[in-house]
């Protein structure tokens, strides 16, 4: 079958299953939530199975090991997977709610419904537990769902798409619902970045180039983000002890994903000597530091920055690392370079904390904490659907009701308009 062919089959198949979703009662939502978790607990070897191959043939790629590590399906990261099921079907269902509501003069009663937005189309690369995060959002929030993951998760996708489908069907959901493109050829994007008569929103997941190459392309709205350029600035009145530990959390836990700690910026007071324990303590962990000529002067030996190491995510071991004077200068740093994804900074000065919520312009902004919690499932949402440093219509993780737009309703009592 032709690409065009079978992507117009997969829209028609996602534009019938979103009626039916739209209206579905919350509980065969939950049940289908729970059969999808049941299943993929009972045949998890199966996932296993599937993904040792794709990463047998990303290390014959020659994928780099934070690939490698993004593409791995652990049984911890499977037990993720099916909690996540489990949290999103104990959520509130924001479909239906009405909120806004008051009555004008006259006695009309205005208010506002939240509703599916109806298919969304995905579009991502490498971590295949995405796969099951956004269908079970999709799901709850009432839309269908297009999963268009990279060749690379291709048989892990298949695998977890047929168990999350085999789950639905048990619990009467639309056969439908949830849908992968199968094929892996570039030009699959392409025709579905031109699906506007079947797909209400597009959101990729993934590097630069892929969601550049979507926004460039797209006849259908996007909600993105380019990069997780994520920055922490340590202030002069802090606990070096517990700024250490943070920022060592923030670079090291997991460096192959958008929340994990690129840059570091230092108050001059406290530069050194939260530098004498820091830098060895994350060369043990195998990090490669570039640091500018303030850190350079106590640690010469370390590989000079460049200007463009301050806008780049690695999603590597690699950390750049300066000086500053002021967190005026750090909060006017981290706009100027940082992608507005998530930014922390380390202080015990509550006024200063203040400052830097109000003035960094990101989409997360924490205070003594690691950028790693800017998930979706660490804020309490269940799981997310992708992180967004937009400004329309949904900014940050993107949960449930992300996923839902609304309509305003009406309610009369005979008012005509004089």
């Amino acid at each position: 079958m032709e690409i065009a062919e079978l992507m117009r089959e997969i829209g028609e198949r996602a534009k019938e299953s979103a009626s039916e979703l739209a209206s579905l009662p919350t509980k065969v939502k939950n049940d289908a939530l729970l059969q999808m978790a049941e299943t993929i607990e009972e045949r998890r070897a199966e996932i296993k199975e599937a993904n040792n191959i794709d990463i047998e043939a990303g290390k014959r790629a020659g994928l780099s090991s934070a690939m490698l590590d993004r593409l791995l399906l652990s049984d911890k990261r499977i037990d993720a997977m099916i909690t996540s099921l489990r949290q999103v079907a104990l959520l509130d269902d924001p479909v239906g709610e009405i909120y806004d509501m008051h009555t004008r003069p006259n006695g009309l009663r205005v208010g506002r419904m939240r509703v599916p937005i109806g298919v969304i189309g995905i579009i991502y690369e490498s971590r295949p537990n995405v796969t099951c995060d956004a269908g079970s959002l999709c799901v709850k929030s009432g839309n269908a769902v297009i999963l268009r993951g990279g060749k690379e998760a291709i048989n892990s996708n298949k695998k977890i798409v047929e168990l999350m489908q085999l789950g639905g069907r048990r619990a009467g959901l639309p056969e439908q619902a949830i849908q992968l493109v199968p094929v892996i050829e570039r030009e699959a994007v392409n025709v579905m970045l031109k699906m506007d008569k079947y797909i209400d929103l597009i959101i990729p997941r993934g590097g630069k180039g892929l969601i550049e190459t979507v926004v460039q392309n797209s006849t259908i709205p996007v909600i993105k983000h380019y990069d997780g350029n994520c920055f922490i600035y340590v202030d002069e009145e802090v606990d070096l002890k517990e700024a250490k530990n943070i920022i060592i959390n923030a670079k090291t836990q997991r460096p192959g994903v958008c929340n994990a700690l690129e840059s570091l910026l230092i108050h001059r007071a406290v530069a050194e000597e939260l530098l004498k324990e820091l830098v060895p303590a994350l060369q043990e962990r195998g990090v490669e530091i570039r640091a500018d000529e303030g850190v350079r002067a106590w640690f010469p030996e370390l590989k000079p920055a460049v200007e463009e190491d301050w806008y780049t995510e690695y999603l590597d071991l690699i950390l750049s690392v300066g000086i500053v004077d002021t967190i005026d200068k750090a909060i006017e740093f981290i706009n100027h370079y940082g992608s507005h994804h998530t930014d922390a900074i380390l202080t015990k000065n509550y006024t200063k904390a203040l400052k830097f919520l109000n003035q960094v312009d990101s989409a997360c902004v924490f205070v003594n904490c690691s950028t790693r919690f800017s998930d979706g499932g660490e804020f309490g949402m269940g799981c997310e659907i992708g992180i967004s440093t937009d400004k329309l219509h949904a900014r940050g993780p993107m949960g449930l009701k992300e996923l839902t737009t609304s309509k305003f309703v009406v309610f009369g009592t005979g008012q005509i308009r004089e």
